[in-house]
């Protein structure tokens, strides 16, 4: 039997089956009694909810993981990938069109068939725990613009992948990884500015309190800022947060006005102080520099396999093609990828502790940041006791409690 295709189904088995397991185990750590950290910020009612809604969101997961899995497996034993192929030949265009036009066909596809899980997803379970806010109208015009976006800025990236590796050679994985380097340095200066802005309005902070704690706080810890924006996060959802994004004079701050309504300003400025944490910390370079050296080994080992025929027997296709082997390498490469997201969620909660602690250290007392954590685990109804193997999987930040634990020692 084909050697690939042993592989690639035990890895989407072995994947299917860990995500599984963690995920019941995760519903079994759900307890009863609301932990004593929390007493005071989650009323019992509101415990109750996170619960129901960690059940709720746990089971669709896993019928979406179900249902998308069945797809591939029934698209690849039928011999989809091969019929798609053999259609797209037929229209006669250029090499790059027909692998533009055959990824596009499956990405179109799939998105089609899971729409309805994401109408479910938002309109039901969302609405149901109170999150939604968003019109029939809005999402499907996020949708809508998330797919024109799609094709004007992946189709010419898409274009240029094919183009190397079908006329570089030996050294197409090399180009092909600087392009895509220099596309992701253009989109840092790029998505603030332009692309944010097409999905939610951004409205510079007026002149107050707040602002004029978070300037102060910003020149204490030597980071120069010169945008402070509000995002209308509340057109959409009831949940909170901030963030901090772009390089050099795009870079900016972001708080949902949802943040600002239920935070008092030590607690907001706080949450700022932990991002600007990540930005002092180099965790934002880090991770940069990370996922450039991701990219190259995914772009060179793509190279080594690109031209094996066995991946193209093991879904059955009859003639080889780059754009067909970059779908196919993508389900061999899981197992590398599986193993580096856990590395990475790794090195991410370290830095989440890290940033943390530069937040309670530079704003004099860790409660403020305590308290911001404690009311943002209650409004989004986090999940207060995950079990520690969901966590190893999936988690990029710490659990609340330990959190809170550790946020709590440095005042000791």
């Amino acid at each position: 039997m084909n050697l690939f295709f042993i592989i690639i189904i035990i890895v989407l088995v072995l994947e299917f089956a860990l995500n599984l397991v963690a995920n019941l185990l995760n519903l079994k750590a759900l307890r009863i009694e609301l932990p004593s950290a929390l007493e005071g910020i989650y009323k019992p009612e509101d415990y109750r909810n996170s619960q129901e809604y960690t059940r709720a969101s746990t089971r669709f997961y896993l019928v979406v993981n179900t249902f998308s899995l069945f797809l591939l497996l029934l698209f690849w034993f039928t011999g989809g990938f091969n019929y798609l192929d053999q259609i797209v030949r037929v229209w006669g265009f250029p090499f790059i069109v027909n692998g533009v036009l055959y990824i596009g066909i499956l990405m179109v596809g799939y998105s089609l068939l899971m729409f309805p899980f994401s109408i479910y997803a938002t309109f039901v379970i969302e609405e149901r725990f109170g999150f939604n806010k968003t019109t029939a109208k809005l999402f499907f015009l996020d949708r809508i613009k998330g797919m024109v976006l799609t094709v004007l800025l992946g189709g010419p990236l898409l274009a240029g992948i094919l183009l190397f590796f079908e006329y570089t050679g030996p050294y197409a994985w090399l180009y092909c990884w600087l392009i895509v380097i220099i596309f992701s340095l253009i989109m840092q200066f790029v998505a603030p500015v332009w692309i944010m802005p097409l999905f939610n309005k951004f409205t510079p902070m007026e002149s107050g309190e707040l602002k004029e704690a978070i300037l102060s706080y910003a020149r204490s810890v030597d980071f120069p800022v010169r945008n402070i924006f509000v995002m209308d996060g509340s057109k959409r959802s009831s949940r909170s947060n901030a963030f901090f994004t772009g390089i050099g004079r795009n870079k900016r701050i972001a708080l949902f006005d949802t943040l600002i309504e239920k935070h008092t300003v030590p607690e907001l400025v706080a949450v700022l102080a932990h991002e600007i944490g990540h930005y002092k910390k180099k965790h934002i370079l880090q991770g940069m520099i990370i996922s450039i050296l991701h990219t190259g080994l995914l772009f060179f080992l793509l190279s080594v396999f690109l031209d094996n025929s066995g991946l193209y027997k093991a879904f059955y296709m009859e003639q080889q093609s780059i754009y067909s082997g970059l779908l196919f390498f993508s389900l061999l490469y899981a197992p590398i990828e599986l193993l580096l997201s856990l590395v990475m969620q790794v090195i991410s909660r370290k830095h989440e502790y890290q940033a943390d602690k530069f937040a309670a250290d530079t704003i004099g007392e860790p409660w403020s940041l305590v308290d911001a954590l404690k009311k943002l685990s209650a409004t989004n109804l986090s999940n207060l006791t995950p079990h520690p193997f969901y966590v190893f999987l999936n988690y990029t930040h710490p659990p609340l409690l330990q959190r809170i634990s550790i946020l709590q020692s440095y005042q000791a």
